[in-house]
């Protein structure tokens, strides 16, 4: 098999353009409004690589030549040519339709609010893609031209894998491992099928250290001796570490996680790129990897926490136990749509806080027509997005372009949180932790230090959950429920909202 190299003009040429279109797409998906745009350019990119790669790597067979002789039957020794290998063809073109019909089913299916449980998802389908490739390429080095084969006086040939391939190849394998096993805990966490609350293990950050050191000795020797029981065991130990750093992360802190894995992920492909010679996967990994960090520094930033942590798997796991239980027995006010109706109809600007209660009751196309209803009464209205508002960084900010919500309105919590104390109503629809005021006050809860929407401060809070006893994903109460300004409207979120857009009219 022939594999692409700077010299394949086609090939060279075709894989810039995919790097461009990769680049056009992670432009265009910084911004709402060019969204759908950025998504176009990936795809147009993504389907440029894959043909290219089909192309310049189609299987070939080699055919011998056969002569009658009076004698018999004589083959000519080694193949006089070569054709197109059907069969191989035919397996590839099966699992290219088999993962086309896979996605698309579950594209079409997958609820909004599941989404951060798809990518979780798919960053593990990518890791265990690293791991398979390295492993192959362990095992067949001469077919993925990463060797050479040696003849010796006596004994059998034998392939040597070039040193700098055994390295590509141990840390592609090692962070293909830690993602398909991190994204696999942050896929129960979020998909509910573990708690969401940290898994404090003893000594756990000295263990991973000590774990991650001796993956990298184990790279070190496998690229000095090539014998195969050093790259089992990294890859084994890999596994272990990815479980290691996720579980101890609590669930409020996932959306950083998944940006996290999101770059580990783009990391082990463009290791993998270099094993096996292809442009295409070395400039989209890089791309991947680095734009993941780059978002996962931010959302930290946003959130005041320490982006080493966040390697180090500790992030936001100190208080475990902080905030408590939700506190009932505490004197709240219940109102009701009309109320809420009365209140925002007679106010001059209206801000509403979206969260994943939102996204659970799919409530976004009828909080749009609420909105429509106000600014025809003349209010002014405004949407407010904490960076981790729902489960994974934008899922407010696509629930909202979703519902067709002006780009105009939305705005990010440092561009307006000082305009709640100016305003006179604050609709909350199932955000809890990201206007949590504990994040300010209380250093034993979870989620101290992380800034939040400063809801309390207008002059009416209207704070949509299903119940009282329910508490944020981070597991601690909220204080604004019990504020003299805050009036709770329990019910779901898309019935409620319903319920006010008929008050309204």
């Amino acid at each position: 098999m022939e594999h692409v190299t700077a010299g394949n003009s086609f090939a060279a040429l075709a894989y810039l353009v995919a790097g461009v279109c990769f680049i056009l797409a992670l432009r265009g998906l910084s911004s709402p409004a060019t969204s759908q745009r950025g998504n176009r350019f990936g795809m147009i990119g993504m389907a440029i690589a894959v043909v290219t790669t089909l192309v310049t790597h189609i299987p070939m067979q080699g055919v011998g030549l056969v002569l009658e002789g009076p004698q018999g039957t004589v083959a000519a020794t080694g193949p006089l040519f070569e054709r197109i290998d059907l069969i191989a063809v035919l397996e590839i073109l099966a699992a290219i339709g088999l993962g086309a019909v896979i996605g698309i089913v579950t594209a079409r299916r997958i609820a909004m609010t599941a989404m951060p449980q798809l990518v979780a998802a798919f960053h593990s389908l990518v890791g265990l893609a690293a791991v398979l490739v390295a492993v192959a390429a362990y095992l067949n080095p001469m077919a993925f031209g990463i060797a050479q084969m040696v003849i010796p006086m006596i004994g059998d040939p034998f392939a040597v894998i070039n040193p700098v391939s055994k390295v590509e190849m141990g840390l592609g394998a090692a962070i293909g491992a830690i993602t398909f096993s991190g994204s696999v805990i942050a896929f129960l966490k979020l998909n509910g099928n573990m708690s969401g609350k940290p898994i404090l293990l003893p000594a756990r950050h000295a263990i991973n250290l000590a774990v991650l050191a001796t993956i990298l000795l184990l790279v070190a020797q496998f690229a000095h001796t090539q014998d195969g029981w050093p790259f089992w065991v990294l890859l084994a130990l890999s596994f272990v570490i990815g479980f290691l750093l996720i579980i101890p992360i609590g669930g409020a802190d996932m959306p950083v996680v998944v940006s996290m894995l999101n770059s580990y992920s783009g990391w082990a492909a463009a290791a993998m790129g270099f094993t096996l010679h292809n442009t295409a996967m070395i400039i989209t990994g890089a791309l991947v990897g680095s734009s993941g960090a780059i978002l996962s520094y931010i959302m930290c930033r946003a959130m005041n926490r320490s982006f080493l942590s966040v390697i180090a798997g500790g992030f936001g796991a100190e208080a475990a136990s902080g905030g408590g239980e939700a506190k009932e027995q505490r004197p709240w006010k219940r109102g009701s749509a009309d109320d809420a109706a009365f209140l925002m109809q007679q106010a001059e600007q209206v801000i509403i806080v979206p969260g994943y209660g939102m996204a659970v009751a799919q409530a976004q196309h009828v909080l749009r027509e609420m909105a429509d209803k106000l600014k025809e009464h003349g209010v002014r209205v405004k949407y407010a997005i904490h960076p981790v508002a729902g489960r994974m960084p934008g899922h407010m900010n696509v629930l909202l372009a979703e519902a067709n919500v002006p780009y105009d309105e939305v705005f990010e919590l440092e561009d307006i949180n000082s305009e709640f104390a100016q305003t006179d109503v604050a609709f909350v629809i199932g955000a809890n932790d990201v206007t949590n005021p504990a994040a300010k006050t209380d250093k034993s809860s979870p989620i101290y230090g992380m800034p939040v929407l400063d809801v309390e401060k207008a002059k009416t809070v209207l704070f949509i959950k299903r119940s009282m006893g329910g508490v944020g994903y981070a597991g601690v109460d909220n204080d604004v429920f019990y504020m003299d300004n805050t009036m709770m409207l329990l019910a779901d979120a898309k019935k409620m909202v319903e319920e006010i857009v008929k008050a309204l009219d």
